[in-house]
């Protein structure tokens, strides 16, 4: 098939955005059908007790509760978690965290069942409780979970790690620390649902993955799939935290027993109570190098915290070790990657899985050992980057796609401007300047397991062609890059294209949003199926125009001849002839990225079938007077294989830019003391530097029309570049994020250039 990228590469204007000014799309939060009931949840008060004994019958006394649920009202199994299953929907005999859910309101309006949590009695009976890993390990920890605290720990081994450090020329060895962070995003966790004629439970939720939420739901209330549909609501952002059952299970639970429709929606402060954080991660690495510049060894070790419960913690645990070495050649490495239950909120998915923690680490590394060796760390990482040919830490050689590279030689003459001009630039005696790299590498899907999509199109015989997609749209573009990709192979325009996105009732299952695996896998399993049914009007075709197939295009609603685009057909015609024949006008596409295993011994195998790569230069100035920190200008160059439509890409480095920003500068998420947006920063509109993204195209073979990904790359490298563009300021490293005004007047104290007392001696 001849393909003349009308559409590919394109920054067409993305599906939807009228509807979105207009203020047309109905959020979950917004949802309220008639004669619904309003869900509120009690929630414990311990951090980790026995439950006693739950009574409400003061509360079913008030006027409009209609019922209480405790875990004995749930029919099927109480326990819930995409990869392990711990975390029961209502407590079952004792609680892990506070916050944990205990008993369900369904009353006939939010004031009464919020009433109503205050005549809830819970006796509890205390349980010792560990709130640090390191506590958590020791060998008189009280267990959290009956199988003990450790969750998992995933090991790469590979080469001598010993000898090599043995015979290097310079090593560091650092430890470096990063905190909770709440997900933030503008539109809090919400559902509702009603019962349809024939029985089924409707939920519309704000979620990244509705096929999953429709398995664990059923799961929970032991009925058979076709009882349960899951439609995804217009969603305002997830960044992985939407990825954990929030509202659904309970508006199903309220549902089965009272055949009502329900709503529940989270306030800001259940939000930040009861949902998903970012892991926080202790990192200790040490890096050997070379006589000659080279990498040859890393050890590292690396304990997560994953909370009272598991959610993503094993994934988390798995891509961290799996990117420790970084975009980097590295022979001998032998790391040690763990996740740890303690009596805290639980952590799970958050834009990166773990990888923008190490990403601190590895590219605080490069700079302290370019330090030492004296040389520029621009020509440091270059010298030591992933190429095609090159071995990673798992076993695994990289044949193509290898774009690192490319994108440091992109910031070569932004780099060189910084050094040359923007440093030399005249500011307050107090006033410090500092430029940064950083660097990574971000597989793209599921960590060496299987992680496929599944996509649906058809044409009618009027030639309206449809697409059928699992995948849930958070604000990312992905039903744009999608019908942009069917558009392409059908020779069609995008907004030509009906779309049914995320109804487990009509589309089948895509998999998550996340782990940035959309646009590569669904994007693959969208075209396979835009293939199938374009083969079928290819060869309907041939016969109808008497041209090879070979020399046919899909273009403009025909099939042409290449070299006489007069002698077309249009493709209603054409679907019409195949239907009279009994050709089937609906197909479905697969794909699945080839992964092997890992050894779960030495971590050896093929964890992701490809990789983005990307860099960015910091630009920053630093109140040494005040520690604050002004970031000026990020340089940011992301390999993304093709950019199916470069304006989304961009956006979503932008966006990735600001959340990196509050990664490493201001945002952290204290349990107990963190109760709601009034307690926790976040980059603002007049925070965000000025911001230059270049798109790097390091064409994918295995992706559709080579792309591959860049959700969660954006934010990646962020906060090393910025953390490195601090410590060129200061002369002073910070090793514990975030690196906040008083961590930063700390280490210009120790620098011996506090603007204070510059300020007395003038």
């Amino acid at each position: 098939m001849i393909f003349k990228y009308s559409t590919i590469g394109h920054s067409i204007p993305k599906i939807g955005v009228n509807e979105r000014l207009r203020g047309e799309p109905i959020f979950s939060g917004d949802l309220d059908f008639d004669d619904a009931l309003v869900l509120k949840v009690l929630r414990s008060t311990k951090a980790h007790a026995r439950i006693v004994e739950i009574n409400y019958d003061q509360a079913l006394k008030i006027r409009g509760v209609v019922r209480v649920f405790t875990e004995k009202d749930i029919p099927g199994k109480n326990l819930m978690g995409i990869i392990n299953k711990d975390q029961p929907l209502l407590a079952t005999h004792k609680v892990r965290a506070v916050g944990e859910p205990i008993a369900l309101v369904a009353a006939e309006s939010e004031s009464v069942a919020q009433r109503a949590l205050d005549f809830i009695e819970v006796t509890y009976e205390d349980l010792p409780a560990v709130f640090t890993p390191e506590d958590a390990l020791k060998p008189d920890a009280p267990k959290i979970h009956d199988k003990g605290n450790l969750l998992f720990t995933r090991k790469v081994k590979k080469g001598d790690v010993d000898q090599a450090f043995k015979g290097c020329a310079v090593s560091v060895e650092k430890t470096y620390r990063t905190v909770r962070i709440e997900h933030s995003y503008l539109e809090p966790d919400a559902g509702a649902g009603y019962v349809d004629e024939d029985g089924t439970l409707v939920i519309y939720a704000s979620t990244q993955n509705p096929h999953y939420d429709h398995k664990e739901v059923t799961g929970l209330l032991g009925l058979e799939d076709d009882r349960v549909r899951i439609v995804q609501a217009a969603t305002g952002g997830g960044f992985g935290s939407k990825l954990d059952l929030n509202v659904q299970g309970f508006i199903g639970l309220a549902m089965l027993h009272l055949h009502r429709p329900a709503r529940m929606v989270y306030s800001r402060e259940e939000s930040f109570l009861a949902t998903a954080k970012r892991h926080p991660v202790e990192m200790t690495l040490k890096t050997a190098v070379d006589s000659h510049g080279k990498i040859i060894a890393l050890q590292a070790r690396i304990t997560a915290d994953t909370g009272a419960y598991g959610s993503y913690g094993i994934a988390v645990a798995s891509r961290i070790a799996m990117h420790a070495t970084g975009p980097y050649e590295v022979e001998n490495v032998d790391i040690e990657s763990r996740c740890v239950y303690t009596n805290t909120p639980f952590c799970g998915a958050m834009r990166g899985f773990g990888t923008p923690q190490i990403a601190v680490a590895h590219e605080s590394q490069m700079n302290l050992l370019a330090e030492k060796l004296a040389m520029n760390p621009l020509e440091f990482r270059l010298k030591n980057v992933l190429q095609r040919g090159s071995e990673t830490a798992t076993g695994q050689k990289l044949t193509h796609s290898v774009g690192i590279a490319e994108t440091l030689e992109a910031l070569v003459p932004h780099y060189e401007w910084a050094k040359t001009n923007w440093l030399s630039v005249e500011t307050e005696p107090w006033q410090r300047k500092g430029i940064g790299l950083g660097s990574m590498w971000y597989g793209i899907g599921n960590t060496g397991v299987q992680n496929p999509s599944t996509a649906k199109i058809k044409i009618d015989l009027g030639g309206t062609v449809t697409l059928y997609t699992g995948c849930a749209d958070i604000g990312q573009g992905s039903t744009t890059v999608l019908a942009q990709i069917a558009a392409e192979i059908l020779g069609i325009q995008p907004q030509e294209i009906r779309l049914f996105v995320a109804d487990t009732r009509c589309t089948t299952n895509a998999g998550a949003t996340s782990a940035s695996r959309q646009t590569y896998i669904s994007g693959n399993a969208v075209k396979e199926a835009a293939e199938k049914l374009a083969g079928v009007l290819l060869s309907e075709a041939v016969n109808k125009l008497k041209v090879p197939k070979s020399e046919l295009i899909l273009e403009g609603g025909c099939v042409k001849e290449s070299g006489n685009p007069a002698n077309s057909v249009e493709i209603s015609l054409l679907a019409r002839r195949a239907n009279q024949r009994g050709i089937p006008l609906k197909w479905q596409g697969y794909f699945d990225p080839e992964t092997v295993p890992l050894d779960p011994e030495t971590g050896q195998g093929v964890p992701y079938a490809t990789y983005a790569y990307a860099s960015q230069l910091a630009l920053l100035t630093v109140d040494t007077l005040t520690g604050e920190v002004s970031v000026d200008k990020i340089f940011a160059a992301h390999d993304v294989g093709k950019a199916i439509h470069p304006e989304n890409v961009n956006g979503q480095i932008c966006g990735g830019v600001a959340m990196g920003m509050g990664f490493a500068l201001i945002e952290e998420f204290v349990p107990g003391h963190t109760l709601s947006m009034k307690d926790y920063l976040v980059p603002t509109a007049a925070d965000v530097p000025e911001i230059v993204p270049i798109i790097v195209e390091s064409a994918e073979p295995s992706g559709p029309f080579g792309a591959k990904g860049v959700g969660e790359p954006a934010l990646i490298p962020t906060a090393p570049a910025i953390l490195n563009a601090l410590a060129d300021a200061l002369g002073q490293r910070i090793y514990d994020l975030p690196a906040s005004l008083e961590r930063v007047l700390d280490s210009s104290i120790k620098a011996g250039h506090f603007g204070l007392k510059l300020n007395i001696e003038n």
